[in-house]
């Protein structure tokens, strides 16, 4: 397995003493199980490439295996010697040791300079597919280019395996994209080749400090990263959550509905007024809409997606499809998927629903996801409903020009939605209505909006 980093920033060779790493020699780290080669296939002043060569010995595994096993002989038939697993974050942790703790004693000041860098992994396994793939790196500001691989090109049939080269690209202090893969490769794959410890959640402050704390996958990555082991994963996830605290506008006294459910039961009755028999829940989280919608038996076929696995494997748990009827099986199916990417699995819907998704996107990804639902899936109906900045002044506890969720990359006014809706109503062929949702402020409006856009 190899891993390259690349830069083309003047002077690039610069790389060399990020890495601690002269580019003129090739230089070996021992490893538990094998030996890591560092060496540099160009070295310019235009462009640097330091590559990462990984040489797993397969008999020193099988001596150091005693951990459990799925299988009788998978010490003897496993892929580790050819992927990128947690011996490669072991890899990085011992041959960069000095780049990721951010040392570099000849030109100190390259440490926290953000660099434009691109990296390639091949090949790397990853347990949830591409999308789980992106769901972990896009939210960081990665741009990533995937390419996955055949199970058996003799069976095309059999589909594609969970391998990809990867390349990503992005501009930051090498020092972050180092302790990144640290902690994501291994959680790609699912798998550590070591005993997981108290120490382990040590590492995953350090190495996650400054970035897991906003990630919005940060606990599927705390508890796969800890091989999900119950009692280190809350820990783990206290320390990370102890200063975060509910979205205010959840926060409704008892005898108020809350506002996320009063969302949810809103859409529900729309699509009933609308007597449509088909609906794609396009960013479905763990299924609470899904499940009103099963409800009612108006609803023939309801699609849940997200981009979330970890997040489906809850909604299929809480919505109990493995009890459910064969007919009622029948009208619901959950599918993994990203809305910023063409999905045929989203088209002949009557309705579209994306209730509090869209500010979850970095503004200029709007545009993808707006040619894949008005575009491409091109539903009879679609309902999106999003928070109205405008109210946050109503909320004691949230410090001015804050968003009300830490995975906000945005929050519209009132007339910010309505700008944007009007212009997708009139590129795609829709018409649009607004309405407030929740305790409505005299000059504020509601807390959150929604918009109903209708295909002329």
């Amino acid at each position: 397995m190899l891993l390259t980093i690349t830069t083309k920033r003047y002077p690039a060779t610069d790389l060399g003493y990020l890495l601690h790493k002269h580019p003129a020699k090739v230089q070996t780290v021992t490893l538990t199980a094998g030996s890591a080669h560092i060496f540099y296939p160009e070295a310019t002043d235009q462009s640097c490439t330091a590559a990462l060569l990984l040489d797993i010995d397969p008999v020193r595994l099988v001596r150091g295996n005693n951990g459990p096993a799925d299988f009788v002989l998978e010490q003897y038939v496993n892929d580790r010697p050819y992927v990128a697993s947690s011996f490669m974050s072991a890899a990085i942790a011992q041959a960069y040791s000095s780049a990721m703790n951010g040392r570099c004693k000849d030109k100190p000041h390259l440490v926290d300079e953000a660099i434009p860098f691109e990296i390639n992994l091949s090949v790397l396994p990853v347990k949830g597919g591409e999308a789980l793939l992106r769901e972990f790196f896009e939210p960081l500001g990665y741009d990533i280019t995937v390419q996955s691989h055949l199970l058996d090109e003799q069976f095309p049939e059999w589909g594609q395996s969970r391998y990809f080269n990867v390349t990503l690209r992005h501009t930051l202090p090498l020092k972050t994209i180092l302790s990144q893969l640290y902690i994501l490769i291994p959680v790609c794959d699912n798998d550590k080749h070591y005993f997981i410890g108290g120490h382990e959640i040590e590492k995953l402050m350090e190495k996650g400090k400054g970035w897991l704390d906003t990630h919005p996958a940060k606990e599927l990555i705390t508890r796969r990263y800890l091989r999900y082991i119950g009692p280190l994963a809350k820990e783990a996830l206290g320390m990370i959550m102890k200063d975060e605290v509910l979205p205010v506008e959840e926060k409704q006294p008892k005898d108020k509905i809350r506002l996320h459910d009063l969302r949810l039961q809103t859409v529900r009755e729309i699509l009933l007024e609308l007597n449509v028999a088909t609906v794609a829940d396009m960013g479905c989280g763990e299924g609470k809409l899904l499940r009103l919608l099963m409800e009612k038996p108006a609803f023939k076929k309801i699609l849940g997606m997200d981009v979330s696995y970890h997040a489906l494997e809850i909604a299929q748990s809480k919505l109990k499809m493995d009890r459910l009827p064969e007919m009622q099986r029948a009208r619901l199916q959950l599918v993994q998927g990203a809305l910023t990417y063409r999905d045929k699995r989203l088209s002949g819907f009557d309705a579209g629903v994306l209730v509090e998704v869209i500010e979850h996107l970095d503004e200029p990804r709007l545009a993808a996801l707006e040619k894949v639902v008005f575009e491409y899936a091109r539903p009879q109906y679609v309902i999106i409903t999003t928070v109205n900045a405008e109210y946050n002044v109503l909320y004691e506890k949230l410090d001015s020009g804050a968003f009300r969720h830490t995975d906000h990359r945005f929050e519209w006014t009132r007339s910010q939605f309505a700008t944007w809706g009007d212009r997708v109503a009139t590129q795609f062929g829709y018409e649009v209505s607004y309405r407030p949702l929740g305790e409505t402020d005299e000059v504020l409006g509601g807390p959150s909006q929604l918009a109903l856009f209708k295909r002329s």
